[in-house]
């Protein structure tokens, strides 16, 4: 009999098929760590352990390979990601814990196969496991609350591994990330949603009619989670009314049009939006990743330096890139040359039929610019679309 999981019961459809849900390898690292630090206080072996993800699902993980020792117990979880085409999909990911003197201290770090950060910009710094911040949120919550369940006071160490790990991460972006070694350990819900491009963008015109029909002349759409947050957290703007687009910026547009949308203002991250500055409409990284190529052009058509051009090259992130601008002293007129692009494509895609506009900013820097339309756009919003 199969081990059930709890996720039994979540599933999306596609072409008349059940495609089951699965779970990240960041559920996997906080499962074991939690198997493995009960096993170490308890004394008794566990066969499954359960565990809240983020997202709000309570999954319930088969643990393997246990490995029990006096002050040390090791186990894993196997990484299930349901019918989502996952590359990491059935590897082990083990999570060992060990007592250490420091009182209250949690060290946590990975192992063979869990990749190591070699470049800055990524939410971990050079030298640190690529293991993401939610899930190291997870794994530091399961370890303290067993340590306050057991009135343990000294300190744990836990090391996330994957033996397959480098072997799979060649498979991966890493390498271009500066990733070395292995995976990275990463979800932000802790759940594998399994959904086609062709179901993302139906939900996303199910989602559009909807506004449109409760009267929404002038949308706002953010590509995902970054621009809604930014939304809600500096911009007066009715954020009730935001649309998630996800990278499908061109179909979106196309959509509008036929409603009879009267204009749309973007609000993304610089990540996202520097590539519809080069006309790129579906800005995946799978479809098209041209952003410091992006930024060295209006760097260059701003008056920057060839220097300060192969700098941009070399960067990781847009962040990392903002920053070499930045020094440079030429940021904001490169901005200024990236939302004018923005504009023009944007009206390109929709042969000029309604209004667009966006407003870019990044995590670190902020507010970095608007294109030509956005202001009109944020007035015909607040005024409910007149």
């Amino acid at each position: 009999m199969a081990h059930k999981t709890g996720l039994e019961d979540y599933y999306v459809i596609k072409n008349q098929k059940k495609l089951r849900f699965g779970y990240t390898t960041g559920s996997c690292a906080a499962g074991a760590a939690k198997g493995a630090v009960e096993m170490l206080f308890g004394g008794e072996k566990k066969q499954e352990i359960s565990l809240m993800t983020p997202k709000g699902i309570l999954l319930y993980l088969e643990l393997l390979d246990i490995c029990m020792e006096t002050d040390c117990v090791s186990c894993a979880v196997r990484k299930d990601a349901g019918d989502d085409p996952d590359t990491t999909n059935g590897l082990l990911v083990y999570a060992k814990v060990e007592k250490t003197p420091k009182t209250g201290e949690i060290l946590i770090d990975g192992g063979k196969g869990v990749g190591r950060v070699t470049r800055p910009g990524l939410s971990q710094k050079v030298g640190e496991a690529a293991i993401n911040p939610v899930p190291r949120a997870m794994i530091q919550k399961v370890l303290e609350e067993a340590m306050d369940y057991w009135n343990y006071e000294g300190g744990l160490k836990v090391t996330i591994s994957v033996p397959e790990g480098e072997k799979t991460a060649l498979k991966t972006f890493n390498p271009r990330l500066g990733i070395e070694g292995g995976i990275s350990i990463l979800g932000t819900s802790g759940i594998v949603e399994p959904m086609s491009e062709k179901a993302l963008i139906e939900s996303i015109h199910v989602e559009m009619k909807q506004h449109v029909s409760q009267g929404e002349e002038y949308l706002i759409v953010t590509p995902g989670n970054y621009g809604a947050d930014y939304l809600r957290e500096h911009m007066n703007l009715p954020f009730e009314k935001n649309i998630k687009c996800s990278n499908y910026v061109g179909e979106t547009i196309d959509m509008a049009v036929n409603m009879g949308v009267k204009g749309i203002l973007f609000i993304s991250h610089i990540g996202k939006f520097v590539k519809v500055a080069a006309g790129i409409m579906n800005t995946h990284s799978h479809s098209a990743d041209a952003r410091m190529e992006v930024l060295c052009a209006a760097l260059i058509r701003s008056g920057g330096s060839l220097e300060c051009a192969r700098k941009i090259l070399a960067c990781n992130t847009t962040d990392e890139a903002l920053h070499v601008l930045d020094r440079y002293q030429i940021l904001h007129k490169t901005m200024e040359d990236v939302t004018r692009h923005i504009q023009f494509y944007l009206d390109h895609r929709s042969y000029q039929q309604i209004l667009l506009g966006a407003v870019i900013f990044s995590s670190e820097f902020g507010y970095l610019g608007q294109t030509e339309h956005a202001g009109e756009l944020i007035n015909h919003i607040n005024r409910g679309g007149n």
